[in-house]
């Protein structure tokens, strides 16, 4: 095993931990949806 793949092996990307309200996370994330689908029928590339 490399170097690198060891490093990569145990890095961490901030996925989801089990710790924390899923449901604001739901929320907070459709939130998103529905900001990005509004900018883009307004700016009309839909």
């Amino acid at each position: 095993m490399t170097a690198h793949s060891a490093r990569a092996a145990r890095t961490r990307t901030g996925g989801p931990k089990g710790d924390g309200p899923k449901i604001l996370e739901h929320v907070s994330g459709w939130t998103l949806v529905m900001v990005v689908a509004m900018l883009v029928t307004q700016l009309g590339l839909l």
